[in-house]
């Protein structure tokens, strides 16, 4: 393994696995890789209700960390179903929204996940999300359809809070591009939610540096890109950020829209990577791709590559 492996153990950086046959394959795959981190589905993302663990899947799961970087939990991060909508409108839909959500931090808590990334939410109305064009349109207060999804969001994470009493796994909410009536893409969004929960110390922060970039965050050069990063702290907070998504943008600057490119090979640019790779504040923050799998040009694995080219950021 390359020394650029190690790199990766140092500074944090891995991918979303499969746990594809097994719970503990994301593990054994990240370890193989010499990855600092990995990220999780602990079930089917795509059904509402999943089937419980078994106690020896949860057995397997911590066997599998220890004596690894994996062992204290730290660098494992959950992300929870894209069903989930707890900025719904709709009673039925919420309702579904909460339960799938409380399942996804009941499976935490029992693996010892203490991260898990959730997408905040849709408001579904129709006044409409703005669509900006450049930074200054992310300053606006948010329309009255936003503001009443941003209410639902805090009071539903109110309620899973009060469910789940005690426990250690914290919402991770993840910066989004917009598209549609998708909430989050501003960084205040992310802060007006996080300072109306009753608990914000179980309420943390995902960045997605492709959301940011094609939410029409300027990142172009090392100067704005460390502005980026100062204007989330001002915002949000950076000592909030729990997890951060490392990928680059197949579409463009602003467009809103998600469309994930391997790194070097979108449009986000090298001084974003710089910035976020070499941020204080982010030394031991799990930092994981969500590119496409598959093999590279070279033959190799594309999450080797990819980390590989983090891992030289990150210097």
């Amino acid at each position: 393994m390359s020394n650029a492996q190690s790199l990766c153990e140092k500074h944090w950086i891995g991918s979303h696995l499969s746990i594809a046959g097994a719970l503990r394959a994301a593990i054994d795959e990240a370890v193989a890789f010499r990855f600092g981190a990995v990220q999780i589905f602990t079930r089917n993302q795509r059904q509402w209700t999943p089937k419980p663990l078994e106690k020896d899947e949860i057995a397997e799961f911590h066997a599998a960390r220890k004596g690894t970087v994996f062992a204290e939990g730290a660098r494992i991060v959950s992300h929870n179903s894209y069903l989930v909508n707890l900025a719904s409108p709709d009673a039925a839909n919420l309702a579904k929204s909460m339960a799938c959500e409380r399942a996804e931090l009941e499976r935490c808590e029992l693996l010892g996940v203490p991260v898990s990334v959730a997408h905040p939410g849709a408001h579904l109305g129709t006044d409409g999300a703005r669509k900006p064009k450049d930074p200054n349109d992310l300053d606006g207060e948010p329309t009255a359809d936003e503001l009443a999804g941003l209410k639902r969001i805090a009071k539903s994470i109110d309620q899973l809070h009060k469910e789940l009493k005690g426990y250690k796994v914290r919402i991770a909410l993840e910066t989004t591009t917009g598209t549609g009536t998708n909430l989050g893409y501003a960084f205040h969004h992310l802060a007006r939610i996080r300072d109306m929960v009753k608990e914000p110390e179980r309420v943390a922060y995902c960045i997605d540096t492709c959301h940011v970039f094609s939410a029409g965050y300027d990142v172009s050069t090392p100067a704005k890109a460390k502005a980026t990063l100062a204007r989330f702290d001002a915002e949000a907070g950076l000592a909030h950020v729990a997890a951060i998504h490392v990928n680059d943008s197949e579409a463009p600057f602003a467009s809103r829209k998600d469309r994930h490119a391997h790194i070097g090979e979108g449009l986000c640019g090298d001084a974003w990577f710089q910035a976020v790779l070499r941020h204080p504040a982010f030394a031991t923050v799990p930092k994981v791709l969500e590119t496409e799998k598959g093999d590279a040009r070279d033959g190799r694995p594309w999450d080797l590559v990819n980390s590989e080219r983090l891992a030289a950021f990150a210097r």
